[in-house]
Order: C-alpha cells, then structure tokens, then sequence
C-alpha cells in the first residue's frame, strides 16, 4: 500500500445536522464494530487499580466515547477536550475547548490520556508533538485507539452503506481517514517507547504508553 495521504475531512465545515447524522454513526461504529471495546481493554488494568482516575479524552468531539466510558467506569473523572466548541456544546459533563498545539493542561495534572480515532488527522511530526504532551500531562498512562490503514477498511463503508444506510458524509470522511492511518510499523517509528498492537478484524491500532514502567 502506499504511505499516509491527508486530505481535508468536510466535517468540520459541515452544516450541524450533517454533523450530527455523522457522530451518530461514529458512534454505531464505536460501540458495535471494536473501537469502544478495544479502548476498554486497554483501560481496565488501570481503573481497576485506581477506580476515580482523571481521564482526558484529547479530539473528544460530543463526548460520545466518554459517555460509554462513564457506564463502564462510573467512579472516574473524565474530562473531554477539543478544538471545537459547537461539537463539545453537544455533549455533556466537564469540557475544555483547546486545540492540542496551544496545549492547556499543566505536566502530571491528569492520570490517563486518551484519544480515539484523532491522531491520524496530523502528519508525522505533529503526531510525535501531540504525544509528547500526553506523556507530560499523564501520571500513569496513555492509550490511544486509531485506524489501521488497510484496502478492506478503506472499502468497508462504501460497500455496507447499504445495510447500514450510512450518512454521506460518513463516508467521504471515513475513507479520507483511513487513506491518513497508519500500519503498525509507522505508528512504532512514531512511538518507539509505546506498545503498538493491531487489532484483527476490527482494523484498528492501538498505542499504549505505560508511565508506571521505567525508561
């Protein structure tokens, strides 16, 4: 395959009922094909350890992965961050409107750092900034969940739009996003401190940083 191709998404342009229509479907996809399911595994270890830690969902959108979060863990704090403010406005609990280059959050102020489905919006470079933040912001962990870029994934909304009667805007976006995912190698180089796992068949990666090991 060839490398990362980013490309404007028209999501955040587009009008707020196009908007919504979409996040209902990003959330179909999260909690019903993996990417909810994946991030929990990754998190139980910790909260089971520390059943009130402070998470930060850094590209939080409405809040949706949080709400899901907070049914499973409903003793931790959560915090939702994003840029934008009318996504934010949609969704309920703590929020900060921030974008992650002018980076608010003060060093170990939080226990985990999350992020689904966000690192894959910015090129390598930035990618390797944004972590580092979370590294400084985070006491125990950072877990991130993205797309794992791969021909079937890129192909899997056009062809169940059908059955699944997905938004258009669902679609032009999400193959936008996987053609700017990574493969578990790109995301190792980015990363090369974080356990990086692909997860079979939900074509999906995951990036764990656990702060509690040693250097």
């Amino acid at each position: 395959m060839t490398g990362r191709v980013l490309e404007p998404e028209m999501m955040d342009e587009a009008p707020m009922s196009d908007i919504v229509a979409n996040l209902r479907d990003l959330s179909r996809i999260n909690r019903w094909i993996g990417g909810n399911r994946i991030l929990a595994r990754l998190l139980d270890p910790y909260l089971k350890a520390n059943p009130e830690a402070l998470i930060l969902d850094v590209g939080a959108a409405n809040g949706e992965t949080l709400r899901w979060l907070r049914e499973r863990y409903p003793r931790a704090r959560l915090v939702a961050l994003d840029r934008s403010e009318r996504m934010l406005r949609l969704g309920p609990g703590v929020r900060v409107v921030a974008d992650v280059f002018s980076w608010p959050v003060r060093p170990k102020s939080v226990d985990i750092v999350i992020c689904s489905l966000f690192l894959h919006h910015f090129d390598d470079e930035g990618v390797r900034a944004i972590l580092a933040r979370f590294e400084e912001a985070a006491r125990t962990a950072v877990v991130c969940v993205d797309l794992y870029r791969h021909v079937l994934a890129r192909t899997f909304l056009p062809v169940t739009r059908p059955v699944a009667g997905w938004h258009p805007l669902t679609i032009h976006d999400g193959v936008i996003s996987v053609n700017a995912a990574f493969v578990p190698a790109e995301l190792r180089r980015l990363a090369p401190r974080a356990r990086v796992r692909n997860h079979w068949p939900w074509f999906r990666l995951s990036l764990e940083l656990d702060l509690s090991r040693p250097r």
